[in-house]
């Protein structure tokens, strides 16, 4: 193992000589495997002497860590902690340390793996999970959104009890919604509760259960989807984002790639996430991309300036890494993968450096649309680069077409034909 330098010895005895002797080195050697720098480790050992400590005048067994403890120690005895100094009381970091503490205890079989959910809702929850795997095939995001959202009506209408699914009535269901609609900005947006509610009851109905009342007692809001111009990039800010692009500074690179991604490609945020390395064909120039919205694969040509961006990132600036995804983590963890969040914080901040006063990353794909409409391609070819299912998801671009509307325009009353 590296040697580390920890910047107070006695931290490293603290832990010694609490519960979590054994386990020290073990501890260091997680994280040294995963990159962590000597500062942060040493940190983190700072957490786990804290815990060690407070563990310790409990008289408390290793065995007895688990999530409860650590959420006992976070949110009991650290507002009113008076462990000697010196010891890290910042909760951040102490959060994260112990979440590593408690998968390394686990990788090594010292304590025991997380306890599921045994109350019938949880049991209720699984089975609809396993259903939404392996019967309807749902993108795991989807499901992890319905499972919330189902499991939320049926801890409040049953609790630990069993779940009786004809106890219950429209009016409760309504109920819940209205509830639900409030931790929404915009009415539009209840329109996952909607979805998750339904598909929940429709997968109640094919275990014979009565619920077709169930089904109607919510209806989607009105989305008037092409009432509005989609927004996008004017040409003199896609320059002006263009010309920000190639300055020398940390994962400037990784932020270039992504945004030529997005503005070249007109990729959303979890495709560019999990580009993978064996995905891009060099000699031919194309770009297959697996994990799409649409689940499903699709070859793109591969535009030199996104070519050469993704080349200058992996030659000179992408770390080592065991996975074989384009973009990778800078900062330990680096084997934990990139996920769509990290890529439209990075475009969020390439908007920042350009002088742009914008926050979506989306924004750069209805920017890609609008671009090709103007260099006259037709609605159904900016589908096909879109990869819409639909031509009628492409229709809310037919009205950036001023070169095809100019055409179908009708005179002004009164005016000279």
């Amino acid at each position: 193992m590296r040697d580390v330098r920890f910047c107070r010895a006695d931290r490293a005895g603290r832990v010694a000589a609490g519960p979590l002797a054994a386990h020290l080195d073990s501890y260091k050697q997680y994280l040294t495997e995963r990159g962590y720098a000597g500062s942060t480790i040493a940190r983190h050992l700072s957490s786990l002497a804290h815990l060690s400590q407070w563990m310790q005048r409990r008289r408390m067994r290793i065995e007895r860590v688990d999530e409860a403890l650590i959420t006992e120690f976070l949110d009991d005895h650290l507002p009113r902690c008076e462990c000697r100094a010196p010891v890290l009381r910042r909760r951040p970091e102490l959060s994260a340390a112990l979440g590593y503490l408690l998968v390394m205890l686990r990788e090594h079989g010292v304590i025991a793996p997380p306890m599921e959910g045994a109350t019938p809702v949880d049991m209720e929850l699984r089975r609809y999970g396993q259903y939404m795997t392996e019967v309807r095939g749902l993108a795991p995001k989807t499901r992890s959104i319905a499972v919330r959202i189902v499991g939320r009506l049926l801890r409040s209408r049953f609790g630990d009890g069993p779940v009786d699914i004809p106890a219950v009535t429209p009016a409760q269901v309504r109920r819940f919604f209205a509830q639900q609609a409030k931790l929404y900005s915009k009415p539009v947006h209840t329109g996952s509760v909607v979805a998750s509610l339904r598909g929940y009851f429709r997968y109640r109905a094919t275990l014979d259960d009565t619920v077709h009342a169930l089904i109607g007692a919510v209806s989607y809001p009105a989305n008037w989807q092409l009432t509005s111009l989609p927004k996008a990039l004017k040409p003199e800010e896609v320059e002006q984002l263009v010309d920000s692009l190639g300055q020398v500074g940390r994962s400037r690179r990784r932020a270039d790639a992504i945004v030529r991604c997005a503005l070249d490609l007109g990729l959303r945020s979890c495709e560019v996430a999990r580009l993978h390395l064996d995905d891009i064909d060099w000699e031919a120039g194309t770009i297959r991309l697996r994990h799409t919205k649409g689940r499903r694969e699709d070859v793109l040509p591969l535009p030199a300036t996104a070519g050469e961006a993704i080349a200058a990132y992996l030659r000179l600036e992408r770390p080592k890494t065991l996975h074989r995804f384009v973009f990778a983590r800078h900062v330990a963890p680096r084997e934990q993968l990139v996920g769509p969040d990290l890529v439209r914080k990075t475009i969020k901040q390439a908007y920042v450096r350009a002088g742009l006063p914008y926050t979506r990353s989306h924004l750069l794909r209805h920017t890609m649309a609008s671009r090709l409409l103007a260099g006259g391609s037709s609605l159904k070819e900016v589908a096909d680069v879109l990869r819409h299912r639909s031509l009628n998801t492409t229709l809310i671009y037919a009205k950036l077409d001023s070169r095809s509307l100019t055409e179908v325009a009708l005179p002004w009353p009164g005016s000279t034909p």
